[in-house]
């Protein structure tokens, strides 16, 4: 008899258990032709617990939130950040198809990533069995049996939204214990609206909360989801189909006239079933804000990590700078402002490794330090790729100055010149002229001889962006200079500017989110340095976010249960309840609240509430599916990528720092780009299953 697993790489007592990868797969056929294998699994506490470690073990890699660019995952790069390695039309290793330029044109196929589809429909079957049998354990508690029950529901709808996410309506498979990943055509089934699987998602979460005992876990047990994590999947769940894409398409928000909606027309099922609603429900939205809010007012009292003013600035971080006092959030405590929190590092250290998960209280939903099976596609990866070339870093990962120009100045206002070169912004022009030895310290955190364009700026900025002469930290002991930090610069012929190597930042702009003061390589394959960082999958931020964006679309009122039918909520368009959703985001920032005109207006809420999960989830997988789910991927995703003029060396400053397209960096989208490629191989073994459109499928 074969046995469950040969090897386990960790033990069930571990913080990340639920992600241990195993080394030889369930041979399911075996054990459904042998029912008394299957009894003796689930009798036996440890081999229950392997069961439950292997459904969850295919929720890494492709099927992770935030992770590194390899096995087809490049979700953390949208319209905000970029990779520039890996192509081979500018002397890289690797395939056309994987690149940044080939992910951005539309260019990549079916083989790209397509590992996402057959892992999560593995996962949902061993989630089903373990659902199905876990009660006849007698050596677990009544407790025990229901807690990891609910366990196994959450993975089950967890790989439905991530399919869901990825390629757009999936088939939702019977729960009768058939092994639909090897008898396919037995259960062919066809695709299950996006409204079917969504309510599916959230029924199924609103069930595992019910069945989970936990609403916090120890520090040995943080991976496994708690009440929070079913009620914030299910929030997600509801809020993308409240969303245009999936809801009225056009009908649902404002949009620009260049927007189609032909991909909702265009996606149904074989007998004409459009798997997209094309009449628009406002009611979602409500429903979605419903779940929003019941995170905001459950028993885990989720509320976002802040850090305490410093006062004494050390070697990896300066002391608080004050934003400027704006009458309101300077002159009050956290959570009311920002007078005793530091937000430059209320913001950095909730990625760069510093705050233990346990210790996170904003964090809802992490896979740990297990996102991924291969260090070279994880956090860490990202991290390597986006140190300087100085520092022994890959000096590939950056950001597009759309992105930079989305953050706004420290006083709230937009930076002068914002989107000028795309016809955008105010009219104004962006800002001339150089910090100096002399004057630096009035720009503070800025260096001598940085751009005034980066002056003055938000925290989040300082905390994200690697501009042009932006400080770096120095701490492998074998460098001289080790413990300090220097000015990084990209200027042409530098040692991180550009060369005849493809280790280049192609705009000129790093990237710092993720990076610790203390991490550092002392050679190209040196990731034992660098500080492992645990995965944001799920944050309250996101939540409140969404709870803002939901209400602003509402016009009318709405009476809706809270999830386990304890309280009724109103549901409307209640600018205090908005806020309730936008001000800690702005406080914990160190940003001033919007102006009452601006809550009062609609439609410019909100571009507002979009800008700032712009800014707020900055790298962390969301902008991608964003664009999509507002329709705005057609106009935001092909805008030209600009930058600055890396070909211009340090004699040339001014016009190294002159904004300009980037020719290395094309973009484009069209609406085959909404969802993924389902692969052939999937379309031939479920002959009811239709193919996403603009993706050819021939027999």
């Amino acid at each position: 008899m074969k046995k469950i697993f040969a090897t386990c790489i960790m033990s069930l007592a571990s913080a990340s258990v639920l992600l241990t990868s195993c080394a030889d797969e369930l041979d399911s056929d075996k054990y459904f032709e042998d029912r008394k294998t299957l009894e003796t699994v689930f009798t036996s506490r440890q081999q229950s617990e392997e069961w439950l470690a292997y459904a969850y073990s295919f929720m890494t890699n492709e099927l992770a939130d935030v992770i590194g660019k390899g096995n087809g995952h490049y979700h953390c790069f949208a319209d905000d950040m970029y990779y520039g390695d890996r192509d081979p039309q500018y002397g890289d290793d690797g395939e056309y198809r994987h690149t940044y330029n080939a992910f951005k044109l539309g260019e990549y196929d079916e083989d790209t990533g397509y590992w996402a589809w057959e892992k999560a429909y593995k996962g949902i079957f061993q989630a089903s069995v373990f659902i199905h049998n876990i009660d006849k354990n007698p050596q677990m508690t009544e407790e025990e049996r229901i807690d990891r029950k609910g366990q196994a529901r959450f993975a089950r709808a967890y790989y439905y939204w991530l399919l869901l996410r990825k390629y757009g309506p999936v088939p939702i498979m019977p729960d009768d214990g058939v092994d639909y990943t090897q008898n396919y055509e037995a259960v062919s089934i066809p695709r299950s609206t996006y409204e079917e699987c969504a309510v599916y998602i959230a029924t199924e979460m609103e069930q595992a909360a019910k069945e989970i005992q936990y609403w916090k876990r120890d520090p040995l047990n943080i991976v496994r989801p708690t009440k929070g994590a079913c009620l914030a999947a299910r929030a997600l769940a509801y809020v993308y189909a409240a969303s245009p894409l999936a809801n009225g398409q056009l009908k649902n928000g404002k949009h620009d006239p260049a927007v189609k909606d032909d991909i909702a027309k265009l996606l149904t099922n074989f007998d004409g079933t459009h798997l997209l609603s094309l009449e628009y429900d406002e009611s979602k939205w409500a429903r979605a804000a419903a779940a929003c809010r019941d995170l905001m007012e459950c028993e885990a009292g989720y509320e976002l990590y802040h850090a305490p003013y410093n006062t004494v600035a050390t070697f990896d971080r300066d002391a608080t700078i004050d934003p400027p006092a704006d009458g309101n959030f300077s002159t009050k405590n956290w959570p009311e402002g920002w007078a005793d929190i530091d937000p430059y590092l209320s913001y950095r250290q909730i990625f760069d490794g510093e705050v233990g998960m346990a210790d996170n209280p904003e964090l809802i939903f992490t896979r740990g330090y297990n996102m991924c099976d291969d260090i070279n596609n994880s956090i860490t990866s990202l991290v390597a790729h986006q140190l300087p070339s100085s520092l022994n870093g890959w000096n590939a990962h950056g950001m597009t100055q759309k992105m930079v120009d989305a953050y706004y100045m420290n006083d709230g206002s937009d930076v002068p010149g914002k989107d000028s070169e795309m016809n955008g912004g105010n009219g104004s022009e962006r800002v001339q002229g150089w910090t100096t030895a002399k004057n630096y310290r009035q720009y503070p955190p800025l260096a001598p001889n940085v751009s005034l364009q980066y002056a003055n700026r938000e925290p989040r900025f300082y905390a994200s962006v690697a501009f042009n002469g932006s400080k770096w930290w120095d701490t492998n002991p074998s460098h001289t200079t080790s413990g300090t930090y220097s000015a990084v610069f990209y200027y042409r012929g530098g040692d991180n500017g550009y060369t005849n190597s493809t280790r280049y930042l192609r705009t000129g702009i790093g990237i710092k989110k993720w990076v610790n003061p203390h991490d550092y390589r002392s050679t190209n394959g040196d990731y034992d340095h660098i500080q492992r960082k645990y995965e944001t999958a799920i944050r309250y931020a996101d939540i409140l976010l969404m709870y803002a964006e939901c209400l602003n679309e509402l016009t009318q009122s709405y009476t809706i249960d809270s999830w386990d039918g304890s309280k009724q909520y109103t549901i409307s368009r209640d600018v205090s309840e908005i806020k309730r959703g936008i001000q800690p985001v702005r406080i914990r920032a160190g940003v001033p609240d919007y102006t009452a005109a601006e809550y009062a207006d609609r439609d410019v809420l909100r571009e507002k509430i979009k800008r700032e999960r712009m800014i707020e989830l900055m790298g962390e997988g969301k902008r991608y599916y964003d664009l999509r789910r507002w329709m705005d991927a057609q106009v935001e995703e092909s805008k030209i990528i600009y930058g600055c003029n890396i070909m211009m060396t340090a004699a040339q400053k001014d016009d190294f720092q002159k904004i300009v397209p980037i020719t290395s960096l094309p973009t484009t989208f069209s609406e085959k780009m909404y969802f993924w490629p389902i692969r052939k191989a999937e379309l031939k073994r479920n002959y009811k299953l239709t193919q996403n459109p603009g993706w050819q499928y021939y027999d």
